[in-house]
């Protein structure tokens, strides 16, 4: 398909999208490239970065990898997601520290827009679209309760922590953020960014390409083979999560990160009537209806996604 520049703007837009989603602890990048359009090109074009790509390169050069991995529309979307990662993460990261339930508001009417416009893609129900929708919600709800671990900070682990957590960024509903701080890894990561610390940045960058480019494949092929409950249980994902994004909590533990500063650990939602701070009742609804809107909007105005 012949994009045009303006067309490449919009996937960068949307990269960017991707990359502030995938910052805040809770909420999917995946997610964002699924309501957006351009999920299944995404996938598809991973999946094509294979060893037969090396054959190609070999054979034909560089300009017929190009093609063949779809690289315009990746490095668009990429850059987009890189753009946003080093401008948009501290500004977010202040809003969460600063306005935790106006934020917190704004990302649950997101994810349940998100679920909701996702959900209209499975074809037709049946009662395995319905288990797998099931199973999703209470996959996501689990991790989303469960503890951070203590874990070592061994190359090998920080290797690890790096195909994981790109596995769930591109899963709709699943943080990859969120991932790394069940791992008790989100801090040791962020640090290394900031003090450019780059043994541990360049391990934990190949351990994102090789669980992108392999977890690529499997989706690729569940979205063939099972495409309804593949999409039932991304879409259980999405609800799962809305426990983590609730805007309302009670802290349970806390620990100190790297900057001194006491930070929750576990929580519990609760009403807003249990919340110990300002509920912002009148504001949070506000903003969750804001946030509802706009992926409704998106949904309205954007094309039908394309599989490459």
């Amino acid at each position: 398909m012949k994009r045009s520049l303006k067309d490449y703007v919009l996937i960068s837009l949307k990269g960017m999208g991707m990359g502030a989603a995938d910052v805040v602890p809770g909420v999917s990048g995946g997610t964002i490239a699924f309501i957006s359009g351009i999920y299944e090109e995404l996938i598809n074009s991973l999946k094509s970065i294979e060893i037969e790509t090396l054959k190609v390169l070999f054979k034909e050069g560089i300009p017929a990898v190009w093609k063949r991995v779809n690289g315009n529309f990746l490095a668009a979307l990429f850059v987009g997601i890189g753009i946003s990662i080093v401008t948009l993460s501290k500004v977010i990261t202040h809003l969460l520290a600063t306005y935790p339930v106006l934020v917190w508001s704004f990302f649950f009417g997101l994810i349940v827009a998100s679920a909701l416009m996702v959900s209209k893609k499975i074809t037709s129900w049946d009662i395995k679209s319905v288990g797998g929708l099931l199973f999703g919600t209470a996959l996501a709800y689990y991790i989303t309760v469960a503890s951070p671990a203590e874990t070592p900070t061994e190359l090998w682990f920080i290797l690890l922590s790096g195909m994981l957590a790109i596995c769930a960024m591109i899963l709709p509903g699943i943080s990859g953020a969120f991932i790394l701080l069940l791992l008790g890894k989100y801090e040791y990561i962020l640090t290394a960014l900031k003090e450019i610390d780059i043994k541990v940045i360049l391990t934990f960058m190949l351990g994102c390409v090789v669980g992108l480019v392999s977890f690529s494949h499997v989706l690729s092929w569940l979205f063939k083979k099972f495409h309804n409950l593949t999409i039932a249980v991304l879409t259980g994902f999405m609800l799962g999560s809305l426990n983590k994004v609730w805007p309302w909590k009670l802290t349970l533990t806390t620990r100190i990160n790297s900057h001194g500063l006491e930070v929750p650990v576990t929580q519990e939602s609760v009403l807003p009537s249990g919340f110990e701070g300002e509920a912002f009742v009148i504001g949070a609804i506000v903003l969750a209806i804001v946030g509802f809107m706009v992926i409704y909007l998106l949904e309205k105005f954007s094309p039908e996604e394309t599989t490459k």
